[in-house]
């Protein structure tokens, strides 16, 4: 069998940070279908809460973002490195940095990192780590790649439940266009770089978004027309929003900068129509329809099951 243009022959050690979340686990199997001669190295708190990939073959190494000696022994003989950003927030640069230094220290040939859509100009509160963790690799001398992820359409479709029950959409992004795409989209664009030749995306910039757009007014219209339910977009400003974040349970630091998310939203801050992300992957990227319909589905939602099968 030919070998994908651009995927490399010579077998080569790939690690993930974060390597049981969402994102890493995507990654890997992407990685273990694009690169299968590859020897595949998960970097997790806990290796033995992620059993489940080393069963798949996936070599389970001991690291935590905090612990820069856990990073350097873990990244022994690692030829190209996925640093997930790490989740938590206020603390991402140090972590970051902790990474960046292990992976120099371990002679790393490429570093590729999880950065936000535009980080360098973009408003929102949310950029300023990844900005400063772009100046940080720029600055290491590491070859990198910079994979500026736009918004995941999860982070509205796994809350579809709550809008089901309520029979609402609640935001701050008023008539801002998002352009979402699935986790699984941003995965394949992560492994589809580290599974190639480190010389190929070696100091590229990627501002990976959906192919679509879209309100949060059509989001709402979307599960509407899929679950049967009537459900409607309210926008509640930035404040407003916040205080129902707050109100579901969400700590008021978390809530302000997801109700500052959406509002920025608003100006067009997760808006892109460059297409970098279809074309990296080789394919369209996952329809809104079918995200709403994935998540309506693993509620048992009858109509959206037949507009998975159909999708």
């Amino acid at each position: 069998m030919a070998t994908p243009q651009g995927i490399s022959p010579t077998p080569v050690t790939l690690a993930v940070t974060g390597a049981s979340g969402q994102l890493g686990r995507l990654v890997l199997a992407e990685l273990q279908r694009l690169a299968p001669a590859a020897r595949l190295v998960g970097l997790v708190r806990n290796p033995a809460a992620a059993q489940d990939l080393a069963d798949r073959g996936v070599e389970l190494r001991a690291a935590n973002y905090n612990d820069a000696s856990s990073l350097q022994a873990a990244l022994a003989g690692v030829d190209r490195l996925l640093l997930v950003s790490s989740s938590e927030v206020g603390q991402r640069l140090p972590q970051h940095r902790n990474v960046i230094d292990a992976a120099k220290a371990a002679g790393v040939k490429l570093l590729a990192y999880t950065s936000i859509l535009r980080a360098d100009s973009s408003p929102m509160a949310l950029a300023r780590e990844h900005r400063a963790t772009e100046e940080a690799l720029r600055a290491s001398g590491l070859d990198y790649v910079l994979l500026r992820n736009g918004w995941y359409t999860e982070n509205y479709s796994d809350h579809i439940a709550p809008v089901l029950q309520h029979g609402t959409v609640l935001g701050a992004a008023s008539e801002g266009r998002i352009s979402g795409a699935a986790r699984v989209d941003y995965a394949a664009a992560a492994a589809t770089v580290l599974a190639a030749d480190a010389a190929l995306h070696a100091g590229q910039v990627y501002e990976l978004a959906g192919d679509e757009s879209f309100t949060l007014a059509q989001y709402a219209a979307e599960i509407a027309r899929q679950s049967g339910k009537a459900v409607s977009y309210r926008d509640l400003g930035e404040s407003g929003y916040q205080a129902a974040l707050q109100a579901a349970g969400l700590p008021p630091e978390f809530a302000a900068l997801l109700a500052e998310s959406d509002a920025k939203a608003a100006g067009g801050s997760l808006q892109d129509d460059g297409h970098a992300l279809s074309r990296l992957i080789g394919r369209p990227t996952t329809r809104l329809s079918v995200s709403v319909a994935e998540a309506l589905a693993k509620l048992h939602v009858p109509e959206a099951q037949r507009e998975l099968a159909s999708a």
